[in-house]
């Protein structure tokens, strides 16, 4: 093999060594064998929310084991494809030359983002992700960009296979939607989404305009972490104003004919969240609960370490507090301001492709001094 070659694939050795240890693959082998032998208990299901929890559990240790398990396969054999390779001669030997090469860029890629997934190490990073959109300044629209991102962000949760619930969305009158409440239910999907928060500025010739002028739009994305059980917020009961309203969809159009959709105000803090995705009063009171439990979460954090600038960060639509530019016009191209992190095909990255983004905003953080 060449000089290179080898040097390279010392160097992927040590880094999937690194990520073997931080993960402590024996300890996942451990969970996956304790957490099966309770999904096999055959009183699981006597308690559906346990059981569902397990479960689900099961699942995504398993699913890691097989990532960590099949990169360490993987760079195990690349040394074999590349003595392969040199064992053939001319075109047939360029060619495995090239997919040896190809596998090692690729094993390289996907060493890099299980590497990036041991940097998320705080309190609430493995948590589920709980992600508000709010449209800006920009009208019409800012509130179809503030669209635009909701589809970008439950389109990375399907290319990934994780779960999402949408909670509530209030409609704009025109076009786009004013806000949006969704949860995207995945280990780490806090920790990973997190790096999203903060103001999204869109430059585009309007749909909107007739005369065809160039618009800039913003939006706000704010990521919390789903509150749990050991989370102890309490609410009480005459904290909270239920107001129940029938749900409506784009322009106002009806779509249940009961008052199932709910507001929960929380008086002492002027907290307002709504919910109206379920067809159940009581199911929309249950998911709006646990959208203000995450907000409340929020606002202890913040008490608790007033000096720092905690997880909601500074907020606003202002120039000086954005994170990213989405710009279609009169070039194309997004780049992130925090990272320098840009691609050069915005349809991409708003039909989810944004795991880049994501890896550099995490890499980002590490680096960055926390005030």
């Amino acid at each position: 093999m060449h000089p290179d070659v080898i040097s390279d694939l010392a160097e992927l050795d040590t880094t999937l060594r690194t990520v073997e240890a931080v993960l402590d693959v024996e300890e996942l082998r451990r969970r996956v064998d304790e957490l099966g032998q309770q999904a096999a208990s055959p009183d699981l299901w006597n308690d559906q929310e346990h059981a569902q929890q397990v479960t689900s559990q099961l699942s995504y240790a398993q699913a890691d084991l097989r990532k960590i398990e099949a990169l360490r396969q993987r760079l195990d054999d690349l040394p074999l494809l590349y003595e392969l390779a040199e064992g053939e001669e001319g075109a047939e030997g360029e060619s495995a030359l090239a997919d040896a090469d190809g596998e090692r860029a690729a094993l390289r890629t996907d060493i890099a983002v299980m590497e990036v997934r041991t940097l998320l190490s705080g309190e609430y990073d493995e948590r589920d992700a709980l992600v508000n959109i709010r449209s800006g300044a920009g009208g019409v629209d800012a509130a179809d960009y503030a669209e635009m991102l909701m589809r970008m962000y439950l389109r990375w949760a399907e290319r990934h296979g994780y779960g999402t619930e949408v909670y509530d969305i209030s409609y704009a009158e025109e076009a786009g939607i004013k806000s949006a409440t969704f949860a995207v239910k995945a280990p780490y999907a806090y920790g990973t989404l997190s790096v999203e928060q903060g103001t999204h500025r869109l430059v585009r010739i309007s749909p909107f305009d007739n005369q065809g002028r160039r618009q800039t739009s913003f939006a706000e994305v704010e990521v919390l972490p789903v509150v749990e059980t050991t989370d102890h917020i309490e609410i009480a009961e005459n904290d909270l104003r239920v107001d129940v309203y029938r749900s409506s969809g784009p322009g106002g159009q009806s779509v249940n004919t009961t008052d199932s959709a709910v507001r929960l105000t929380h008086i002492p803090t002027g907290i307002v969240v709504t919910c109206q995705n379920e067809k159940s009063q009581l199911q929309n009171k249950v998911s709006a609960m646990r959208v203000l439990q995450a907000k409340l979460l929020e606002v202890k954090r913040k008490e608790e370490r007033a000096e720092m600038d905690a997880l909601k960060g500074d907020g606003g639509s202002s120039w000086g507090n954005q994170m990213r530019s989405y710009v279609l016009h009169p070039y194309q191209m997004v780049k992130d301001l925090r990272t320098e992190y840009e691609v050069g095909d915005p349809s991409k990255v708003l039909d989810g492709d944004i795991d880049g983004f994501l890896e550099a905003g995490i890499r980002w953080r590490m680096r960055e001094p926390q005030v």
